[in-house]
């Protein structure tokens, strides 16, 4: 099966780009081309042009049937203008609308076109950004692999062995896979500095680190230990950039969504407190009828509020270095049903029958469309952001005992103890319970090491310690120790670049950790503020409306639900927004359930709901 749609998929492919790779020899996407470069896609660009021309088409076409399906004619306020504009001719004016329907519909083709490009312009920025935040960090390693082993083949290979240096550790695979074709890594250092996006960085290291290779051993880590001093002051600069950039965009993101939640309560307020509003006659909207204003009001700031949140919560977590964030994979299986309360992945899986079930029985109660969405939501996103969250806090718990661990061992390898009894001297000295049980395993490891395999059965150990241990702060310190070790690199400078690493890494995830928090507790005022306004609003004003015969204002109903409805947009791109600033999307199926709830038992509180 998977076969016979490769194959299909490679038919269309071919005849895709048949009508549409002689786009590729264009001047205009000649920019592409080179962004192409520092992209990492797995077709080609002529290829990746060949779909987004026939994407193009697409759009353009299902655009215009829709615009003509919904009834678009000369009598309509956006083309009846156009249409009449037009000089008379013997065309009839239901076919003379033809003409702005369908420069609208290529007009859709060329941004579909534009988006591609751009879409090219990010991945390789994004690129960028991953190889930029990681490449001190690579540097140091290569520093201690120096003091090991000269030979840059071998250098090349451990680094490209590391994957938690991310796009770094791509690179230097593609160079050597080049090497592999050519049969020089010269070439595979040459040809990765010249596609790589990282122009300012990246690519003179790569140029430099193979013109040291070529020299002494001392020129090289001389040049390594330089080279490590100076990103590391650039990545303190590019840090205070990005705590700027975030700062902006908090303050960016708290005025567009409280602005349309405002209006949206001020228009409702409106349409209740003034009869002439009342009076206006509903707008007719394809495939939804008669819409009157306040409605219309209330829905479109609904959407953009939710838009404005699901777009910062994307964009700050654009801004979380990647090696602060953690994935999970569920496991296959009962396994997943095993790990539920651990694994935020097997989580997500084991709560969506739950949550529809939830939904489900209080349609068939009789709530609201509203109610039963937001229901099966919170049935949902609350015990799986709660799983998320008790997993971060025992992952937090391991990092520190971890962090004092390695600190304990690297003061003893620094006396010359033997690394064996350095390790079992500072599990004897300090007390650790999140990762007891792996320390004791270490040491028992560890004790049976002897003889010629004993750095064969030392770097196994490691490798198997960082395994139980399970964080990526374990796996990517560890397995710096682990391919020095390999190499002969000396134990003594390997553990204290481990524990400059280690340290930076720690106090570095607590200080984003701290800086986040601001932005959560932003998000979080925000949203209760809103809750404030909206019952207020509905409560007080709406009831000092009210005439005082008793007679209730004509849709009060239907006023009270559409600033629910706003309230509850606002909510969701706050705790989507919180989330995101605090630890990943996990979370923000957390904030956004618990803002959901407190906004519903607020309204049910005040009867209104």
């Amino acid at each position: 099966m998977r076969s016979s749609l490769s194959d299909t998929a490679a038919r269309v492919d071919a005849g895709l780009y048949a009508l549409f790779s002689r786009h590729a020899d264009r001047k205009r996407h000649d920019v592409d081309r080179d962004r192409y470069r520092g992209t990492t896609l797995s077709v080609g660009f002529e290829t990746y042009l060949a779909r987004l021309y026939a994407l193009s088409w697409f759009v353009c076409v299902a655009t215009v049937v829709a615009l003509l399906s919904a009834g678009i004619g000369p009598s309509t306020p956006v083309f009846g203008p156009i249409a009449t504009a037009l000089p008379p001719a013997s065309v009839p004016p239901e076919y003379a609308v033809l003409v702005p329907v369908a420069l609208l519909g290529l007009l859709t083709k060329r941004g579909t076109v534009s988006v591609g490009g751009a879409y090219l312009r990010w991945r390789a920025n994004a690129r960028r950004v991953a190889i930029d935040r990681a490449l001190p960090g690579a540097v140091r390693y290569l520093r201690i692999l120096a003091d090991g082993s000269g030979d840059r083949h071998t250098m090349v290979r451990k680094l490209a062995e590391q994957e938690a240096y991310g796009e770094i550790n791509a690179a230097f695979e593609r160079a050597l896979e080049i090497e592999a074709l050519t049969g020089s890594l010269d070439d595979g250092l040459r040809r990765v500095a010249r596609e790589t996006p990282s122009r300012e960085l990246l690519s003179p290291f790569l140029l430099k680190f193979r013109e040291h290779t070529t020299r002494s051993p001392e020129s090289l880590r001389e040049y390594l230990r330089t080279e490590s001093r100076m990103l590391s002051r650039q990545r303190s600069r590019a840090r205070r950039r990005v705590a700027d950039y975030r700062s902006l965009l908090a303050e960016l993101f708290v005025f567009l969504l409280v602005a349309p939640a405002l209006v949206a309560v001020a228009a409702t307020t409106a349409t209740a407190a003034v009869p002439s509003f009342a009076r206006l006659s509903p707008v007719s909207v394809p495939l939804s009828g008669p819409v009157t204003l306040h409605a219309g009001v209330a829905h479109v700031s609904a959407g953009f509020v939710l838009a404005v949140g699901a777009v910062a919560a994307l964009l700050i977590a654009q801004l979380r270095p990647p090696d602060h964030v953690r994935a999970y994979e569920r496991p296959t299986g009962r396994a997943t049903l095993a790990t539920v309360t651990t694994n935020p992945a097997s989580a997500g899986f084991a709560f969506a029958f739950p949550a529809v079930v939830v939904a489900w029985s209080l349609w068939l109660a009789g709530a609201s469309t509203t109610n039963v969405l937001l229901s099966g939501y919170v049935a949902y996103g609350f015990p799986v952001g709660a799983v998320a969250v008790k997993r971060e806090q025992r992952d937090d718990a391991r990092d520190r005992e971890l962090h004092e661990f390695v600190h304990a061992v690297a003061g003893h390898v620094g006396r010359g103890t033997p690394f064996a009894e350095a390790v079992e001297s500072a599990a004897e000295g300090m007390r650790f319970g999140a990762i007891r049980p792996e320390i004791e395993d270490l040491v028992f490891r560890l004790g049976l090491t002897a003889g010629g395999a004993e750095r064969d059965a030392r770097t196994d150990a490691l490798d198997r310690f960082a395994a139980d241990v399970g964080t990526p702060l374990a796996t990517r310190t560890v397995g710096l120790v682990t391919g020095a070790l390999e190499v002969g690199s000396d134990v003594e400078t390997t553990f204290e670049t481990l524990r400059s690493e280690i340290g930076s890494l720690h106090y570095g995830r607590k200080e984003l950790h701290a800086a986040m928090r601001v932005y959560v507790v932003a998000a979080w005022i925000v949203a209760l503020l809103l809750v404030g306004v909206a019952l207020a609003v509905d409560v007080y004003a709406l009831g000092e409306l009210t005439p005082a015969s008793g007679s209730t204002l004509p849709g009060a109903d239907r006023t009270a639900e559409r600033l629910y409805l706003v309230t509850q947009a606002t909510m969701l791109g706050c705790g989507w927004f919180a989330g995101a600033a605090s630890r990943g999307r996990y979370e923000a199926l957390l904030h956004s359930s618990a803002l959901v709830a407190v906004c519903y038992l607020a309204f049910a509180g005040a009867g209104l709901v």
